[in-house]
């Protein structure tokens, strides 16, 4: 899925690099309700230089089952939408091959108080963890590699 397309979505997938930010931030600036906003809450998911349990990691692998997750993503970013007090939420997650400190996951979420824009950022990014259809695996400095969930 091309940018712009993947733009008009509330969420998805994209490859390493398609994807900013700030082309995200520019698409929720496009609602003509953000005026009603008075805060933009931002979660930012990167790789850590350990794994869970404390070990050094070198790099991570990310990789979904496209179409279900474009689905599943798009599908919570609406339902966290509808709620009282939001105005809009996107949730955009990177595949690919990432290094220690690399971006892989945003969420923003725009509201009339900051009340509400944190405890939807919180739901999102609770929710996109534990449904959407995405696989890390996690490669430490020792050569090691294991999948893992989010």
């Amino acid at each position: 899925m091309n940018k712009e397309d993947l733009l008009k979505r509330k969420g998805g997938v994209f490859p390493k690099g398609q994807l900013t930010l700030g082309d995200i931030i520019n698409a929720v600036k496009q609602d003509p309700n953000l005026s009603d906003a008075g805060a933009l809450t931002c979660f930012i998911g990167q790789t850590r230089r350990t794994s869970e349990d404390g070990r050094p990691t070198a790099k991570m692998e990310i990789e979904a089952f496209e179409e279900k997750a474009h689905e599943t993503l798009d599908t919570i970013a609406r339902e966290i939408a509808q709620k009282k007090g939001i105005i809009d939420a996107r949730i955009y997650h990177a595949m690919g091959t990432f290094e220690v400190g690399e971006d892989l996951v945003f969420v923003i979420v725009a509201g009339v108080h900051r009340e509400e824009t944190f405890r939807a950022l919180r739901e999102a990014v609770e929710r996109y963890k534990t449904e959407a259809q995405i696989w890390k695996k996690e490669y430490l400095t020792t050569g090691e590699a294991y999948w893992t969930t989010h």
